[in-house]
């Protein structure tokens, strides 16, 4: 018989995405395991600091004050999107669960319902991501890229008209003054605004960030014991596929030693017996990339995780490096 818990405290950044995704895991697990859980909302430095999030040290701002909290006993779970957290692993921790992958695409919200072939010469393009910026220049040059930082609705408060936005000023000086911003389509989903999105920007113009869409969810290593309730709990919430394509993305990412700060987009997907990865370089100013695919039938951790080194490894045979600022070389 699995070992019985009272109850479970669940980790979170306090945004309202953060808040909103953990509390539908919060009620999966709970379904689950029978348990109360309480969700523990954490205030990270990248909730704290600000300027450009690829000079704040990256997606570990959002990251290590989470995984704190797990180690040192003030939460059992944390609650990540995938795409925040870093790849290097931490001594004691696990990533216990990946659950089903929602919309892993980037979505344009654009004014007048424009989509992005349709946005007028030197149009203004809000995002925090140089990633999202090199692809939107490598598909129109003259697009004039504004780096913003914000929770969603403030980033939606940029752009005139938009579905849902408040008459009332988000942010002062700063609103309504973009032509159009671009956001994670699941994080727009899981706080009910994809109304607000005017085009859903495919893989051919725009990969994701390396475990977009997904979310990751840590604890203590101890507590994935499969004889433990909380153990049960997450192994059942844990899809098998998001997890091999999170896993060949994020192995890529690891060899070529990139952050959120390097321009590298990846996507990877099971059909059949086969696991299918694309990825793509490009310099910060569009004007070159490096586009690669490959696929294994190891439908298996150690088979994504190759998959990932190996394309990874072409990209930089091929001269990635020299597109973007990796810490990795052929």
């Amino acid at each position: 018989m699995a070992q019985t818990v009272a109850s479970v405290k669940i980790g979170t950044r306090g945004s309202k995405l953060a808040l909103s995704q953990t509390g539908q895991i919060t009620e999966q697990l709970s379904a689950v395991g029978g348990f109360d859980a309480e969700i523990i909302p954490i205030k990270t430095d990248g909730d704290v600091l600000t300027g450009p999030l690829s000079q704040m040290g990256g997606t570990g701002v959002f990251a290590a004050e989470l995984r704190s909290a797990v180690l040192d006993g003030r939460v059992d779970v944390a609650v990540h999107s995938l795409k925040d957290l870093p790849t290097a692993a931490v001594p004691g921790l696990a990533l216990a669960a990946v659950p089903v992958r929602a919309d892993a695409r980037d979505a344009l919200c654009a004014r007048d319902g424009l989509k992005l072939s349709e946005l007028p010469l030197g149009a203004t393009v809000g995002t925090g991501s140089p990633r999202r910026a090199a692809q939107l220049l490598a598909a129109r040059a003259d697009l004039l890229i504004v780096d913003i930082r914000g929770n969603v609705e403030t980033r939606l408060g940029r752009v005139p008209g938009l579905p849902g936005n408040p008459e009332a000023a988000v942010v002062p000086g700063k609103v309504a003054d973009l032509d159009a911003v671009v956001l994670a389509a699941a994080g727009l989903g899981r706080i009910g605004r994809l109304e607000a999105v005017t085009e859903f920007l495919e893989a051919d113009v725009m990969l994701p960030a390396p475990g977009q869409g997904a979310l990751a969810l840590e604890c203590r290593a101890s507590d994935t014991d499969l004889s433990a309730v909380l153990g049960q709990s997450l192994a059942a919430i844990d899809d098998t596929d998001t997890r091999l394509a999170i896993t060949a993305e994020r192995a890529l990412l690891a060899r070529l030693e990139a952050g959120c700060a390097a321009p590298v987009g990846a996507l990877a997907h099971r059909k059949g017996s086969m696991l299918y990865l694309e990825t793509v370089v490009v310099s910060l100013d569009g004007r070159r990339s490096l586009r690669l695919k490959k696929a294994t039938d190891g439908l298996s951790v150690v088979g994504a995780t190759l998959l990932g080194i190996e394309l990874a490894e072409e990209l930089l045979a091929g001269g990635a490096a020299d597109l973007a600022d990796l810490g990795a070389k052929a």
